[in-house]
This record gives structure tokens, C-alpha cells and sequence, in this order.
């Protein structure tokens, strides 16, 4: 069934800055132009859900990209006039260095109060706490700009674990391509999950994800230890998921003592055995339920929670959506490719 036309174009502004970071920028925007694209196309005269534009923070509309690509911006910002039902500020090297003049961010302050909702991508946060608009409110950035964030937005709940929160109408997302799961995010908060799915599988991203789930993967987290012994654990730890993985173990593994494992663990990874195998075991779970049709009861098993009891309270701490939910999330995006 078509999805029913939106009553009125949502106006979705980007605000970038000289330096900005490509992908904070035009992946979310890509985001909305295609589920528009999709809306329309669906529903043959209705007008399209959203229009895009981007703003730029310099005095005139050309700037540079942190990677040397010039962009054109649609206006500057004091050009900027009318309705606005969205606005993300896309992260880069001038928002991160203070180089954004005062007289934008008392536009923005003055913006802000007639906005439906406003956010910001990566470092863009950066210019929403110069705004005071993060004060009394939970936030994230890219998890290496979190301490700068912290400092200069004091009187905000930094949170560097998440790929996105949401604070009444204000959204701040973690680092360059969590801008497009926080764009998917408001496309589903307008409408529905099911234009978000399609969103999500014309761009070819991974899938979806929930806002609570961590900017970091277990995998990733070893690979940057530069103690082989620890590097080659993960592939071990993945064979034998479904068996006991305490600390004796694993440090007889790689021919340490359980306290001297324990330590250089923890200080290379910054995390526990014991949460690290954790995040194995839901990155390992997560494929099974989106690759195969096994129960939950043999994935709970095979990848070492013991019942799906356990999975599902772990899937609720980590990833703040249940294994059930998660899986039907999976196959409604693969009925579609059908």
C-alpha cells in the first residue's frame, strides 16, 4: 500500500561551514532527497515530503570542504528567511577551531526558538553549544571530540557512547556516517518506519540503527591494540562464543596470568573482558538474526547467552531494542527487496 501524501514539504536546512566534513553534509542530505524521491514516486502528484538546502556560515556562498571539493551553497546565512522545519549543522574545521562569527550565532540563537527541531552532525554540536542551545540537555559528538564538547559545553550531559540522542527537539549524532542514521531517525519520526527501511536499502546502508547503539564495535576496539597476542583473541573468541569465557580462560588462551590479562586488557581496550565478550556476543547475535532464520532460542545458545531471556536483557542495555523487534526490522527490509 503507497504511503498517505504528506500534508505540507518539510524545509530541511544544512548549515556548513568553511572545512566542513563532506559526508556530515551531504550524507544526511542525500537522506532526505531520496526519501522524497521515493515518497513521490510512490505517490504520483503528491508534493515531494521535503526540500534540501544548504546554508553556509561564510560570507559568500562558494566554500571549501575539509577535502578540497568546492560547494555551493543555496544562500548564506543571513540570507536565510521563512520557515524552517528542520535544521542539522554539519561538523569541520572552522566549527572546531571557534572560526564561525558571533553574528551567526545569534541568528542561530534567534532560529532556534522557531524551529521544530534543530541538530547538529559530528563537531557540529560544537556551534550548537556556543549557542547555549545544548545547556540542560543530554548530547553527543564524535567520540574524540567528546572532552572539547564537555568543556565547552558545560552545563550539557555528554555522552560519548551513543550514535545519537534525542533531547526534546534537539538531536546531536556521533561522528560523520551517524548523521545518516540520525537522518533516517527524523525521516521514520515524520513518516513511519517503512519509508526509513526503503531509505535505508536504496542507499545500500548496512541497516538502520537504533540511536543508543554504541559508536564502537568489539572488533574495532582490538584493532587498535598493538599487542598481537590480544589482536588474534577476537577470532578465537568467536569460535567458541557459546562456551564459559572468563578471565582464566581467555588468559590461558594468549599464555597470561588472569591478573596480568585482566590489566593489560583493560588498559589497551579500555574495557573489560567481561564487556568486551558481551559485545561479541550482540555483534555475532545481531548477524545471526538478520542472516538467518534460526530461533532465538539457537542464537541465544550458539552465541553464549544461555536462554533469550538473558539476549534479550543484554539487547535491551546495549542496543535499547529487543531481538525480536530487531529481527523484524530486518525481514520487513528484505520483503521489500523481494
Amino acid at each position: 500500500m503507497n504511503q498517505s501524501p504528506s500534508r505540507a514539504t518539510r524545509r530541511v536546512v544544512f548549515v556548513a561551514a568553511p572545512g566542513t566534513e563532506i559526508l556530515d553534509l551531504v550524507g544526511p542530505l542525500q537522506v532526505f532527497a531520496r526519501a522524497s524521491e521515493i515518497f513521490v514516486r510512490q505517490n504520483p502528484g503528491a508534493p515531494p515530503i521535503y526540500s534540501v538546502e544548504v546554508v553556509t556560515t561564510s560570507p559568500h556562498r562558494s566554500l571549501v570542504a575539509n577535502c578540497g571539493l568546492r560547494i555551493t551553497a543555496h544562500k548564506t546565512f543571513r540570507e536565510l528567511r521563512g520557515n524552517i522545519d528542520t535544521l542539522l549543522v554539519a561538523g569541520g574545521t572552522a566549527i572546531e577551531n571557534d572560526q564561525v562569527g558571533t553574528e551567526v550565532i545569534r541568528s542561530l540563537k534567534t532560529i532556534a526558538r522557531r524551529i521544530r527541531r534543530i541538530g547538529s552532525v559530528c563537531t557540529g554540536a560544537m556551534l550548537l553549544a556556543r549557542a547555549g542551545l545544548l545547556d540542560g540537555r543530554r548530547a553527543t559528538t564524535h567520540w574524540n571530540w567528546c572532552e572539547v564538547l564537555i568543556r565547552r559545553a558545560p552545563r550539557a550531559r555528554v555522552d560519548p557512547d551513543p550514535i545519537f540522542v534525542r533531547d526534546k527537539n534537539v538531536y546531536t549524532s556521533a561522528g560523520v556516517t551517524a548523521g545518516m542514521d540520525l537522518a533516517l531517525a527524523l525521516v521514520e519520526e515524520d513518516h513511519g518506519s517503512r519509508l526509513a527501511l526503503q531509505v535505508a536499502r536504496n542507499l545500500v546502508l548496512y541497516l538502520r540503527r537504533p540511536g543508543g547503539q554504541s559508536q564502537f564495535s568489539a572488533a574495532l576496539s582490538l584493532q587498535l591494540t598493538d599487542r598481537k597476542p590480544l589482536r588474534e583473541l577476537e577470532a578465537w573468541v568467536l569460535d567458541n562464543l557459546n562456551k564459559p569465557l572468563t578471565v582464566p580462560v581467555l588468559a590461558q588462551r594468549v599464555a597470561m596470568s588472569p591478573r596480568n590479562f585482566a590489566r593489560v586488557f583493560t588498559k589497551e581496550l579500555k574495557t573489560t573482558p567481561a564487556k568486551f565478550v558481551e559485545r561479541l556476543r550482540v555483534e555475532t547475535a545481531r548477524r545471526r538474526l538478520e542472516e538467518s532464520q534460526n530461533s532465538m532460542e539457537s542464537i541465544a545458545s550458539e552465541c553464549g547467552f544461555g536462554n533469550v531471556n538473558s539476549m534479550r536483557n543484554v539487547f535491551q542495555r546495549t542496543l535499547k531494542i529487543a531481538p525480536g523487534q530487531y529481527r523484524r526490522h530486518f525481514r520487513h527490509t528484505k520483503r521489500q527487496r523481494r
